[in-house]
């Protein structure tokens, strides 16, 4: 009698310590969110500074996704508009990639002067996130020279400062939307 109580108990006991290891190897892994990040509209519309605004953008975004361990950044090399979004396109876009959200970007660089192609190295980094399903969650914009008063410094650095500015206003967005244990961006 003893020994199959005994045996009943170690047996029970090793049964739910292997089913709560499953369970949270599955709770862990359901927690990484993929986002999906769409090319940068840039303003104004220049070939030339097209490649090296995304170059600085995704760095940044790597750099900031990099420290959150639950989530994955997925890159689009397609642009969106930003002002004229379609949830259909967001919803294609986001099923083809598994993605949990999408973000639309806009970076516009200030003009400054007379001519034509004289530009400011400050910008304005333009968010727009949405769920999987194509429905808008969050907006937000960071001015480099507004925010931080820089006047001198990269247009690189410019918008790596303008990037991370626009992510910290969308997390807490998110957080005042759901619980804080919830948003992890």
């Amino acid at each position: 009698m003893k020994k199959t109580l005994f045996f009943t108990l170690i047996s029970t006991v090793f049964i739910l310590s292997i089913s709560s290891v499953k369970a949270q190897k599955a709770h862990a892994h359901d927690k990484i969110k993929k986002i999906l990040y769409f090319n940068p509209e840039v303003e104004p519309d220049l070939d030339e500074i097209k490649e090296p605004t995304n170059h600085a953008f995704f760095s940044a975004v790597s750099d900031k996704v990099s420290a959150f361990r639950r989530n994955k950044m997925l890159r689009s090399e397609v642009q969106v508009s930003y002002d004229s979004i379609d949830s259909k396109t967001i919803l294609e876009y986001s099923k083809n990639n598994d993605a949990d959200f999408v973000i639309v970007p806009r970076v516009k660089y200030f003009k400054v002067g007379l001519g034509k192609y004289v530009f400011s190295n400050q910008v304005v980094v333009s968010m727009k996130l949405f769920d999987a399903e194509g429905n808008f969650i969050a907006a937000s914009d960071y001015d480099t020279y507004r925010k931080n008063m820089r006047l001198l410094g990269s247009a690189e650095n410019s918008i790596k400062i303008g990037t991370n500015g626009a992510m910290k206003s969308i997390l807490k967005e998110l957080r005042k939307i759901k619980p804080s244990s919830e948003a992890g961006f």
